[in-house]
């Protein structure tokens, strides 16, 4: 047999194979359709686990299981492509919301490599049970595998916005994508708006839809420097929305910290996305070797489950700042993002503007909520034709049982129902089919609520059909119940860049906002934004106000002090968080005051008073975020109060017995850290100092351990010398208790009052009474039985 050869010409062949295997390429493996944000081996990873069950509430399944599974049956592309899709869905560093819940060492910023897939285990994350929700309701096509064994989605339903809040990134013959992950909140809430205004959405424009989206929030936070607007009112963010195409820069975000000896300490937290954390210390390391980045004496790596910490030390004398724009400037410490929009649409590559993207997401969720409607319809209109027919077999059961038993075969029955009856053969078959207990009243009123739902079920789905407004309404109650799910507070913070170009700290960026921050009995500080008067959670015995810009000093009863940035302290009640450090000071230690230290207060000594009381004022500017012994107690003393007092100031020192003494802050002299105090009250047996306050505002307010309260006027008040015994200020004793607090207080003031069992109760100081100073005051505590008053302080 003479062989068949086919002459071509070579420049035609080569163009036309080179153009299959890039479209290849293009549609089957580095492209993510803009419909459910995938690429091809992650839409069949999410299906294959969604088939075998491994929903976000079951069992782990091992990883080899997982994907010999979509190998066998959908990818046959190799072992290693198909795992490392799935790690990367995995990691909450690369995706915003991940879509697989893993089990094990699946890689970490480091860059460090996943565990073996016989070593590690996975199933769907919740947020990939919204991608296949309703896939089994026609609501998406399918073709066949690589085998024509079996079906496969060529798109799933996806009622999350995948693509924009995941991103996407690949490259593929002559072209790329790269689209950064969005905050799903601000996704939900922009295509709210864009439902809303559907029917005139040929006006809405990408400037109406970035009210709403902001820009790119990274999984790994850090800051965007969005581009300032020109003169002319173009913005590099807004243009790359509007175009598909554009850049950003990425920063870590940083703070600055006073080190040990005048040393400095820049402290990354975060950082941009996609920077490998070890690959930047060895950056770093190998930048001072080359003493081409100079200031820097020590990088270490700190991170822990809590969070990043990475800890750049400088040296005495070093600029923190120059030092911060050479790293930012040397390092990916700042890095560029280019966004390309690239995705498929119908199939083809399409570079997109933000309002394309959305609106093609729109397009998709109106079609599966028509066809999921047709089905639904099309189930709805079968069910309630069976139920119409045993309906009627029920109103004439003695004639169909009488025709049943006349008949000859099943086949003849059916027959004889369908011409008696007027019945169809789908109702015929149900009637031979129907059970014996049908025929009891209850089991027929069900029927009949049964036929009644379907027909109401049926009307609304014809309605629905009927209607492109009540499908586009359908879809945004989906899209708020996600944000209501999975919506979360942005974590990359967007910035428009300083004519200057100035270095920006995370102090810098801080908003200018007055909190109060608490803590408990457990060394758990936190900080909230403050109401009038705030509703504190149980538990809580420490309070202060400050803004988030300041620093808050930290005193145990051992005689430690620490000093941390507001910022740093988490958001919310002290219960949710971690001790603010093990080393407070010795065993059973604990903080016993928060010092409010704001810029303008660098200068102003802090007072210390003793529960011996003894007293000392020092400088505090030297103690940073590690614990500073700030004065030498004897045998048997603790610290009990710390209040900013500068030379032209009066502090108050409170007793247990009820006494108080008035003194000028001048008189106990600035001391260095490691001194004792000086005599500040003179005790009596028994007797101790529960605390001091600056003499400012109009009254002192006093509370007794049995929860009497007073005010007394600070009218007329002279001070005296320190180490006297001062005078009374209440009566205390006998069924009063001895004198636990007293704080000053002016009009309008309200004071947390907390008590030994958890009480936490928020207190007018205008409600208190005004009283002489020998009375015992009134029982206005609300304590809890059996339980002592612990302290009092001013919140406002």
């Amino acid at each position: 047999m003479a062989e068949r050869v086919t002459p071509v010409e070579i420049e035609k062949e080569m163009r036309q194979s080179y153009l299959d295997y890039a479209m290849s390429v293009i549609v089957s493996r580095a492209l993510p359709d803009a419909r459910d944000g995938l690429k091809p081996v992650q839409r069949r990873i999410i299906y294959a686990m969604g088939d075998m069950g491994l929903w976000h509430d079951t069992p782990f399944r091992k990883s080899a299981r997982i994907v010999g599974e979509v190998l066998g049956k959908y990818h046959p592309h190799g072992e290693t492509a198909v795992y490392e899709a799935m790690v990367r869905m995995a990691q909450d560093f690369s995706l915003r919301y991940p879509l697989v819940d893993g089990q094990g060492n699946f890689g970490s910023i480091d860059g460090d490599g996943a565990a073996a897939t016989r070593y590690t285990e996975a199933r769907l994350a919740a947020t990939a049970r919204e991608l296949l929700l309703d896939i089994d309701r026609d609501t998406v096509d399918y073709s066949p595998n690589f085998d024509e064994s079996l079906q496969e989605p060529e798109v799933l339903p996806a009622r999350l916005p995948n693509l924009l809040v995941n991103g996407s990134s690949g490259i593929a013959v002559g072209m790329s994508t790269n689209i950064p992950p969005h905050n799903l909140s601000e996704v939900c809430d922009a295509l709210v708006y864009l439902l809303d205004q559907y029917d005139r959405v040929d006006e809405v424009d990408v400037e109406d839809l970035m009210r709403f989206i902001a820009g790119p929030d990274f999984p790994t936070g850090g800051i965007l420097y969005a581009g300032a607007t020109s003169a002319e009112g173009d913005n590099p963010l807004l243009r790359a929305y509007a175009t598909g195409r554009g850049q950003v820069r990425l920063r870590a975000k940083v703070s600055l910290e006073e080190g040990a000896r005048g040393a400095g300490k820049i402290i990354v937290s975060e950082l941009p996305y996609q920077v490998n954390k070890s690959r930047l210390i060895e950056r770093i390391a190998d930048l001072v070797r080359s003493e081409r980045l100079e200031g820097v004496t020590d990088v270490r790596d700190e991170s822990d489950r809590e969070g990043m910490r990475l800890v750049i030390e400088t040296g005495r004398g070093a600029d923190d700042r120059e030092v911060l724009a050479n790293l930012y400037r040397l390092t990916p410490m700042e890095s560029t993002f280019s966004i390309i929009l690239l995705a498929l649409v119908g199939g083809e590559p399409r570079t997109c503007s933000l309002k394309r993207l959305l609106t093609e997401y729109v397009e998709h969720r109106l079609t599966v909520t028509r066809r999921r409607s047709e089905y639904d319809l099309a189930r709805a209109r079968d069910r309630e034709h069976v139920l119409a027919g045993l309906l009627v077999a029920l109103d004439n059961i003695d004639e169909v049982i009488d025709t049943i038993r006349r008949s000859r075969n099943a086949d003849t029955a059916r027959n004889n129902l369908r011409r008696r009856f007027s019945l169809s053969e789908r109702q015929a078959q149900a009637i031979l089919e129907m059970q014996l207990r049908r025929l009891a009243s209850m089991e027929r009123r069900r029927l009949e609520d049964e036929h009644e739902e379907c027909l109401l079920t049926i009307a609304d789905l014809e309605e629905l059909l009927a209607d492109p407004s009540k499908m586009r309404s359908r879809i945004k109650e989906e899209v708020l119940a996600l944000k209501k799910e999975f919506g979360d507070q942005r974590r990359t913070q967007i910035v428009l860049e300083s004519p200057d170009n100035q270095v920006l700290t995370a102090a810098d960026l801080l908003p200018d906002q007055e909190v109060l921050i608490l803590g408990d009995a457990g060394n758990r500080l936190s900080y909230q934004v403050p109401a009038r008067k705030p509703r504190l959670p149980a538990g809580v015995t420490l309070v202060c106000r400050a803004n988030l810009k300041d620093r808050v000093g930290l005193l145990t009863e051992a005689g430690n002090m620490m000093v941390l940035p507001v910022h740093r302290l988490p958001a919310g009640a002290p219960g949710d968080s971690p001790p603010v450090s093990d080393g407070v000071g010795g065993s059973g230690s604990s903080i016993v005051a928060l010092v409010p230290l704001a810029a303008e207060s660098g200068e102003t000594p802090l007072l210390l008073a003793t529960a011996q009381g003894k007293v000392k004022r020092v400088e505090w500017a030297a103690v940073n975020s590690a614990w500073t012994p700030v004065i030498r107690l004897d045998d048997g003393d603790r610290l009990v109060a710390g209040v900013l007092a500068g030379e032209e100031d009066s502090v108050i020192l409170l007793s247990s017995a009820g006494q108080a003494i008035a003194f000028e802050a001048a008189q106990a002299r600035v001391m260095g850290l490691p001194a004792g105090g000086v005599a500040g009250m003179r005790l009596g047996d028994g007797e101790r100092v529960v605390g001091a306050t600056r003499m400012e505002g109009q009254h002192l307010a006093l509370l007794s351990a049995e929860g009497y309260m007073k005010k007394v006027t600070l009218r007329g008040w002279r001070t005296q010398n320190r180490g006297g015994a001062g005078i009374m200020a209440l009566a205390a004793g006998g069924s009063v208790g001895e004198l636990v607090a007293g704080v000053t207080v002016s009009k309008g003031e309200n004071l947390l009052l907390a008590g030994e069992k958890g009480t936490a109760e928020v207190i007018a100081g205008d409600d208190l009474p005004v009283m002489g100073r020998s009375t015992r005051g009134r029982p206005l505590a609300k304590l809890k039985r059996r339980e002592r008053a612990r302290s009092l302080q001013p919140i406002s």
